[in-house]
């Protein structure tokens, strides 16, 4: 391919996906999604209400964009004992086997998000470093 019909724009891709582990858990693998910036606007127009006070007010839905976001960034997950759980947010697990996995869900990630400080920062961290999506296929 010569230099000079060589584009940008048909070289960026809106999302690229790279399974990674958890630091700390042996054996909990996420597969993430970078996002571009094209892709977080996008969610966060969809997320924005403008109301009218006098003059226009926008007005963000953070359950809305959280929502969005984790659609978008968590894409799966293996291996999250109900002891990572335990570990990670405040959870009453009964008489239940702590090796029992917790399966992927989105609503599973969205919870997890909103519970756990320690995942959403590392999920915040992981999926807005473009260098882990640049590399090999493991973080």
């Amino acid at each position: 391919m010569s230099d000079n019909k060589l584009s940008l724009k048909s070289l960026l891709v809106p999302s690229k996906e790279v399974e990674v582990d958890f630091p700390g858990f042996e054996g909990f693998k996420l597969k993430l999604s970078f996002l571009s910036r094209e892709t977080l606007v996008n969610m966060r127009k969809k997320a924005t209400k403008v109301t009218f006070k006098g003059r226009p007010i926008e007005e963000l839905n953070e359950d809305l964009f959280l929502k969005l976001y984790v659609e978008a960034c968590i894409k799966s997950w293996e291996g999250l004992t109900l002891e990572y759980v335990n570990q990670l947010a405040p959870v009453d697990l009964g008489d239940a086997d702590l090796s029992d996995t917790l399966p992927f869900t989105q609503e599973n990630a969205l919870y997890l998000m909103k519970a756990s400080s320690v995942f959403d920062q590392f999920i915040t961290e992981t999926v807005s470093e473009l260098g882990n999506f640049t590399k090999s296929n493991k973080v």
